[in-house]
């Protein structure tokens, strides 16, 4: 491969994460998989990703983006992005990519990142949650929605991730 090769696919790689992580702040991160996906398949000549797998994964991003727009009409209000909420996913990220890794190699590190920063994210706003005066306090059922709504589409991602790179590497 030549250096503008690798630098390439280290660049869909790394937009491929990014949409993946960036699902825990609130942000269409299914779309951007979509995305990356496509612009990757054409500049490839649909030669790794074809018409099928881009197909798969519109239905799936479909899918999560309806999953995430049900939840927020029930009344679940999406995570914020905040200074906290980021560094509380980067420490939790690198902790579950440290103990999942070992396990399932790179599938860990995705999963170990995702879960580690879910997780960390989730800890972060109930601990933020009972500073509040209880008036203010968002009732258990939203946050369970969100918090549900959140796992549902970064499953997805997860899902089209896997697609993806598989496709890529096979």
């Amino acid at each position: 491969m030549t250096p503008l090769e690798v630098g390439g696919l280290t660049l869909f790689i790394l937009v491929l994460l990014f949409g993946a992580f960036s699902i825990l702040f609130g942000f269409p991160g299914t779309v951007i998989i979509l995305i990356d996906a496509f612009v990757y398949s054409a500049v490839t000549g649909f030669e790794k990703i074809g018409i099928k797998i881009l197909v798969t994964l519109l239905l799936l991003s479909a899918l999560a983006e309806i999953a995430d727009f049900a939840v927020g009409m029930a009344g679940a209000v999406k995570f914020g992005v905040s200074r906290k909420g980021f560094w509380a996913f980067t420490i939790g990220g690198f902790i579950g990519a440290f103990l999942m890794t070992p396990f399932i190699l790179g599938l860990g590190l995705i999963i170990g990142t995702f879960l580690g920063g879910f997780i960390a994210i989730l800890t972060s706003e109930l601990l933020a949650r009972n500073r509040l005066k209880p008036t203010l306090r968002e009732a258990y059922g939203a946050i369970l929605g969100r918090v549900a709504g959140t796992f549902v589409k970064g499953f997805f991602a997860l899902i089209m991730v896997i697609i993806t790179l598989t496709s890529v590497y096979s």
